[in-house]
């Protein structure tokens, strides 16, 4: 069941798997959020418009506008080959741009509790254990919502509201043209 204004959040998905990219990707949009996936913490950082100095030679530099779409959550691997998802945690987290308060979900198969820890420390607002499911992805909700500033989030509209709208139109209608309520009466 998806909250409401849900698919307006947008997911950076990072992992070196292809396997696991798919499943996080599927999972993400079962779920009704919009998904980027990478399979690299480097392309992860040109992806957020970050230059990154262990980008080879031969990789374009990223433009200023590059970034045309807002993340609202990283969810990263945690063991991938050249930048793991710790040190692509620690970079966004150390950033003295607003990419720095974008929240990071470290994702792992092994359960090693002083990894746990240390993400966690660092800065990651959740730590799933391999293979995520679709139960994880209702505890990105609070997560995704402090991404987004106050006045952006979605808001239900409040009961009082549409009784406003009502009693205005109501006081709208002269005596006569109103129909009269029927009080009394027995449902049967």
């Amino acid at each position: 069941m998806a909250i409401l204004g849900e698919s307006q959040f947008h997911v950076l998905a990072v992992d070196d798997s292809i396997i696991d990219r798919k499943l996080i990707e599927r999972l993400l949009k079962t779920s009704s959020y919009q998904v980027t996936t990478v399979d690299s913490g480097s392309k992860a950082l040109q992806f957020l418009g970050l230059a990154d100095e262990e980008r080879s030679n031969d990789q374009p530099s990223v433009s200023p506008d590059h970034q045309e779409v807002e993340v609202n959550l990283i969810i990263t691997d945690y063991c991938m080959p050249g930048m793991t998802g710790y040190d692509l945690l620690k970079k966004v987290k150390q950033e003295s741009s607003s990419v720095k308060d974008i929240p990071v979900v470290i994702m792992s198969s092994e359960n090693v509790p002083s990894r746990i820890s240390r993400c966690l420390e660092e800065g990651a607002e959740e730590f799933f254990l391999k293979p995520v499911q679709l139960s994880d992805m209702k505890r990105l909700i609070p997560h995704l919502l402090k991404s987004k500033p106050k006045e952006e989030q979605p808001q239900p509209q409040p009961q009082q509201q549409a009784n406003n709208k009502r009693k205005a139109m109501d006081e709208g209608l002269s005596q006569e043209n109103r129909r009269p309520r029927l009080s009394g009466l027995t449902v049967v």
